[in-house]
């Protein structure tokens, strides 16, 4: 199906001036949902220009024919335009602009020392660690360097790698500021700024860092934006920063997938942890969502507890954890991951087949984020929303709203939808040994003075006890001096 996009001349090449940071919007007349004319599905992607190279390194990516945002956004991009690419979660954005940055960039030269020429924002340290192994491969491809940075580590080797020069650095807003504050880096150099999931920015507040980041780039260097939705300061942000834009469009923004099936499961509250560990019993990977971190940390440890390989992802975990955990779900050694809302934009990992919201989200646009960790990359999946009896009610208005009519069903446990939904049961791990019982520790008697240890003696052996004076000493007979 072609994809509807804006249609607009293309300007040639990047000689046009920015507006100032505090200019009013030069473009504010912009209609963000105009899609006009069709764009023909590229059969691949030497169809849209991108070098041999490139090619070859998706190729060896297992990646041969572009994706509809891709075949949209990628020859505009190419051309040097700004680009304003909206779709689902899943629809190979990545890509989508990881190609055409590189592809640019390899025309100039090397870095120099702390002033990177292309610039990926991200919102959480996850998606920056994925997106950095999707970029990675491409600018090898190409004889470029690329780094990441983000909180929650030592600053120290991110500063290194700046320091020896990176073409393409992908960043957390927080942790960027921190370097720029101490002249570890600078962005005068870069030529092409992406942001990334700008909606979720928004919504973690980070668009004024954005908005700082962005004023520090070049007047008329080239800005790609990829969002799901243009809500939440998203319009705002593109009519101050991109000049304009072509605008991509595979979905409405807040679009559920086809390739989902949607279940809601109405069960008592006594059955619902019978009824999570059923669900999540089956051997392919499949995430859990729940909305708080310590349900999170509760429901992993008492899936490991049945021998069910699950790790957690939530804002408690240190860095080094975060990353252990979802390096074990996409390597496959942990098939559960049990996360929470905080988590669910950063989740990028194919072939997961069952989302399970253990907890309902508070808003529809929190349901189909979640729900998208699964029918990534063309595959299908399955959504299952468990509702106790008094959350039935919101769970159907958050349904209209996300414009999706589920299977609803009342459920207990044991039931065939739930084994049929689970698919082919898991292989259950054999539980860790459970650690033995300390024995109690012994109260040693306390220890005793010569004195005491003697009065005990004399008592043992039926003497009748000594009497002492005040400090301690024989009492005198009365008449002594």
């Amino acid at each position: 199906m072609p994809t509807r996009t804006t249609s607009r001349p293309a300007r040639a090449g990047r000689g046009r001036t920015a507006p100032a940071p505090d200019a009013a919007p030069t473009h504010a007349g912009i209609d963000l949902d105009q899609r006009a004319a069709d764009v023909p599905q590229a059969r691949d992607f030497a169809d849209l220009g991108v070098p041999e190279p490139l090619r070859a390194a998706l190729a060896g990516m297992g990646i041969h024919t572009p994706f509809p945002i891709q075949a949209a956004s990628i020859g505009d991009a190419l051309a040097g335009r700004d680009v304003l690419g909206r779709g689902r979660t899943g629809s190979g954005k990545t890509v989508a602009f990881t190609v055409p940055l590189t592809a640019v960039l390899a025309r100039g030269d090397r870095a120099a020392p702390n002033h990177p020429r292309g610039l990926i924002l991200v919102p959480t340290r996850e998606l920056a660690t994925q997106v950095h192994a999707t970029l990675r491969p491409l600018a090898e491809a190409v004889g470029l360097t690329c780094a990441t940075v983000f909180g929650g580590v030592s600053q120290q080797p991110q500063a290194a790698a700046l320091n020896r020069g990176v073409d393409v650095l992908v960043a957390c807003p927080g942790r960027l500021e921190d370097l720029i504050g101490q002249g570890l880096c600078d962005l005068d150099a870069v030529r092409v700024t992406v942001l990334d999931e700008a909606d979720h920015m928004a919504d973690l507040g980070f668009l004024p860092a954005v908005r700082r980041l962005l004023d520090r780039t070049p007047r008329g260097s080239q800005r790609l934006l990829f969002s799901a939705t243009l809500d939440n300061g998203i319009g705002v942000l593109v009519r101050r920063y991109m000049h304009d834009p072509a605008v991509h469009s595979v979905d409405s923004a807040d679009s559920p997938v086809a390739a989902m099936t949607h279940h809601v499961f109405v069960i008592g509250g006594r059955d619902k942890d019978a009824i999570v560990r059923e669900l999540a019993a089956g051997r392919d990977r499949r995430i859990l969502f729940t909305r708080t971190k310590h349900g999170a940390k509760k429901l992993a440890r008492a899936l490991r507890r049945d021998g069910l390989p699950a790790v957690e992802l939530h804002g408690n975990l240190s860095q080094p954890q975060r990353k252990k955990n979802l390096d074990a779900f996409g390597e496959g050694t942990a098939t559960i991951l049990v996360a929470t809302d905080i988590a669910a934009r950063g989740i990028h990992v194919d072939d997961v087949g069952l989302v399970v919201h253990v907890d309902p989200p508070a808003e529809h646009k929190a349901y189909l984020h979640r729900s998208g960790r699964t029918a990534r990359a063309g595959a299908e999946g399955v959504v299952v929303t468990l509702a106790t009896g008094d959350q039935h009610g919101e769970v159907k208005t958050l349904m209209r709203k996300a414009g999706i009519k589920p299977l609803t069903a009342a459920v207990r446990p044991g039931e065939e939808i739930v084994a049929t939904i689970r698919g082919e049961a898991a292989v259950r791990l054999t539980p860790p040994p459970a650690a033995p019982a300390r024995p109690a520790p012994q109260r040693s008697a306390p220890q005793r003075s010569a004195p005491q240890q003697a009065a005990s003696e004399r008592a043992r052996a039926g003497a009748p006890p000594r009497r002492r004076g005040r400090r301690g000493g024989p009492r005198k007979p009365a008449g002594q001096s």
